[in-house]
């Protein structure tokens, strides 16, 4: 017994010394928490090997990305080139000092905990956590956008330096919310696809963009600081209700909501972001899996919209594939999942699979992680470290983002501001009056600090605590008296209500669009009990339905903060008190309940289908009672617009011989125009119209106000929206001042409207420009002519 303990001792001693230096160097797993990344193309490890480095061609970098990664490619054999293209960990190939990979991070709003590229540790305990993503779109501020996103990949560069996190991030989602069920809402842009396009834009082009190298000759070598995702195409936006789930449900999608809604944000992610990577959604649509069609994949994606990236499928719906017999392995590069590590080698051996194709996604992967640094280094960012994380600065412009999305839904009698003179005793009640974790939604990190609504309002005065519910979803009235009793002491009411994790996240769709549990009854009897003025605040990232607080007179003020991240106690205290004035404008329409009774969430439909009685979807599509609608927002001043550029605009067009008219269908053929419309892609383009808007802020207090251009198309045309946002800008005026704004909306983008077929075309006839709910419009007359 002694001796074979001596052999075994003496076998794992072996196994220690051989492969200890391999792990250490090429990121096994003995790598210490907190080490350095180390680079490929490490010219001193190289001549420690004897190795000249300008010998290897996916080292010499007077070659071009793409021709260093095919040198890379050409070496591996197959197993090795499998075990790069899934399971989130690509394996170590010391011969080629390619350490291991973990693909996976996530940086929705801020650099998160989930994925396996990136974890928290004493080191570095925490980071920046800003409100989550609906919440911010509520801001409608596109440099805010830009800067959250500069601030998250300043971060994740730090935390890659100290070991601690990846360079390539899943993030942003940019799904339009097409039905308020959906649980993940709290994540995404809103209801318009534009809004949605635009946020994604700017969110990525602040991961990606480094100063100085915005733009390049050949996108496909622009440097990257981080890596950004935009996801999920398409089509994606029911998790689980009423037993459909996201892996089998198929999509029954137009061509018309296809192009117009689903992939417009893609498009503009990739044309205009010039994101490095896309991510395929779980579902079907139209029976084809959206990680299995080549018409996405492969023609839309790479050949028409130029991806300079790779395609990545959500985690493990490739294994779904695989087992319903419906994979297509052509045009997906990398699966988060252990599929491809497992069964594509074997499909390469039996000719299912070309090596090509696999040859291809790899170059795709490493072109990538060459663009970031990860062969030869990112001096600019070398010294980036924990002194970068959770900085002051980006604590206040986690608060910041906190306030600017706040939106004012009622103001009755100008209660709100309160005057912190005149209120110093508060009472702080709800499920939510104290939350910390609940701030932050889903795809959260740690972190840097939390401020709860209970200590954001300490600052102001005396504050008289109670719960009101045992937990956030009410079950029973036990706390509601301990309620009401603080409210009959307080000068001022606020109570704070919502939803959280548990109501709202992903694989978990709401039924309903109430309050959870008993939180209505607690809200009306504090409200009736409560000695001074209510302020409601909601805690939500979908709309509920609370008329019954609208229509309550003792309830002053109602406040929308979405999930306002680890500063949200302390922006929403500051717009209470008048420190801040709210000009947040709602991402998506608030219904009334009863709208999920009308049609199902399995109805794809952007626009009404009269056979089956279902009412059209988001402000474009929806003409019915609203709790409150799209863009919606008051302020604590008043604003005026007035345009200072011609309201009447010509745009006659004459067509060559090679640009024809396309044919419309109308519900007036009075109406029918000799050349009814012309497709975009035919048309050069180049018409532009200047818009000069005179922001008045005729109120005595400093505001910002968000101005939305709408354009609506001519009418008698089927199925087109009431209105459609094609631009918008926030800007600060102070009290009495005034502020202009200028817009130039390209006539092919800004007037387009999307037939049945799924055609972009231009119509001709009278268009309207219009400025939010103001009178202010333009009158936009499209002609063709031979």
């Amino acid at each position: 017994m002694a001796a074979q303990s001596f052999n075994v001792l003496c076998a794992l001693s072996l196994v220690i010394i051989y492969f200890l230096p391999i792990c250490l160097a090429f990121g096994g797993d003995l790598k210490q928490q907190g080490d350095p990344p180390s680079i490929v193309c490490d010219p001193h490890e190289w001549e420690a090997r004897n190795v000249n480095m300008s010998d290897i061609g996916y080292c010499d970098t007077s070659l071009p990305y793409e021709v260093r990664a095919k040198d890379l490619v050409d070496r591996m054999n197959l197993t090795e080139k499998v075990h790069w293209m899934g399971d989130n960990v690509s394996k170590p190939i010391p011969r080629f000092r390619l350490p291991k990979y973990q693909w996976w991070s996530e940086a929705l709003h801020g650099v998160a905990h989930v994925g396996r590229g990136t974890f928290f540790t004493e080191l570095v305990p925490g980071a920046t956590s800003f409100p989550t993503v609906i919440h911010t779109t509520a801001s409608f501020n596109k440099s805010l956008w830009n800067a959250i996103g500069k601030v998250v990949s300043t971060e994740a560069r730090a935390m890659y330096n100290l070991g601690q996190g990846g360079l390539t991030y899943w993030s942003p989602n940019i799904n339009p919310v097409r039905d308020p069920r959906w649980g993940r809402i709290t994540e995404t842009s809103g209801e318009d696809p534009f809004v949605v396009g635009v946020y994604g834009v700017n969110y990525v082009r602040g991961l990606q963009d480094i100063e100085g190298q915005e733009h390049t000759a050949d996108p496909g070598s622009r440097p990257l600081k981080v890596s950004a995702c935009c996801k999920h195409f398409a089509a994606y936006d029911l998790d689980n209700w009423k037993k459909v789930n996201r892996q089998t449900f198929d999509a029954q999608v137009t061509e018309q909501d296809m192009v117009e809604t689903f992939l417009r944000p893609f498009e503009m992610c990739v044309r205009d972001g010039d994101v490095s990577s896309v991510m395929c959604s779980f579902n079907k649509v139209n029976k084809v899996p959206t990680c299995a069609d080549p018409f996405l994949l492969k023609k839309t994606f790479r050949e028409e919209w130029k991806l300079n990236g790779y395609i990545v499928a959500d985690c493990d719906s490739i294994e779904v594939m695989h087992n319903d017999n419906k994979m297509n392995w052509l045009g997906l590069d990398l699966d988060c999942g252990d599929t491809y590590p497992k069964s594509l080698e074997k499909s390469v051996k039996q000719g299912k699979v070309n090596e090509a194709d696999v040859d291809k996604s790899l170059k795709y992967l490493f072109v990538v992680l060459m663009r970031l640094g990860f062969f030869d280094g990112s001096p600019s960012f070398k010294s980036l470290g924990k002194k970068d994380i959770c900085t002051q600065e980006h604590v206040e412009l986690a608060g910041q983002a906190a306030r600017e999305g706040i939106v004012l839904l009622n103001n009755v009698d100008a209660t709100l501001p309160l005057n912190p003179e005149a209120f110093k005793t508060l009472a702080i009640i709800g499920p939510l009056a104290n939350a910390t974790k609940q701030m932050l939604g889903n795809y959260e990190g740690n972190p840097c600090r939390y401020v709860s609504p209970l200590s954001g309002f300490s600052a102001f005065g005396q504050v008289i605590y109670a719960e009101g519910c045992p937990g956030l979803n009410c079950p029973n009235d036990t706390k509601i008296t301990e309620a009401t009793e603080a409210a009959k002491q307080a000068d001022a009411t606020i109570l704070v209500v919502g939803t959280d994790l548990s109501i709202e996240r992903e694989d978990h769709d709401r039924n309903d669009l109430l309050l959870p549990g008993l939180q209505q009854d607690l809200v009306e009897q504090v409200a009736n009990a409560s000695k001074g003025p209510v302020i409601l605040v909601v805690m939500t990232a979908g709309g509920v339905d609370i008329s019954f607080a609208k229509d309550d007179n003792k309830i002053k003020g109602i406040l929308w903060v979405g999930h306002p991240g680890q500063e949200g106690g302390r922006a929403i205290a500051d717009v209470v008190f008048g420190k801040y004035n709210p000009g947040g404008r709602l991402p998506v329409t608030w219904y009334t309940a009863d709208y999920v009774d009308k049609l199902p969430m399995t109805s794809m439909q952007l626009r009404p289908v009269e056979e089956k009685g279902y009412p059209g979807r988001t402000y474009k599509f929806f003409n019915g009672s609203t709790v409150y609608p799209f863009a919606y927002g008051l302020s604590y001043t008043s604003f005026n617009y007035k345009l200072t550029t011609p309201t009447n605009v010509s745009i006659p067009i004459k067509l060559n011989n090679t640009q024809h008219c396309h044919e419309l269908e109308l519900t007036d053929t009075s109406v029918q125009q000799p050349c009814p419309s012309v497709v975009v892609n035919d048309l050069t383009c180049e018409d532009k119209i200047a818009l000069e808007v005179e922001v008045q802020n005729t109120g005595d207090k400093d505001g910002s106000e968000v101005v939305i251009v709408y354009s609506k198309p001519p009418d008698g045309i089927v199925g087109t929206p009431f209105q459609q946002v094609v631009e918008f800008e926030r800007v600060f005026v102070a009290a009495k001042q005034s502020q202009k704004v200028n817009f130039e909306l390209n006539v092919c983008k800004s007037l387009n409207i999307v037939d049945s077929s799924g055609y972009k075309v231009l119509p001709s006839g009278l268009h309207k420009i219009m400025l939010g709910t103001s009178s202010e419009q333009i009158d936009v007359n499209v002609s063709f002519a031979s």
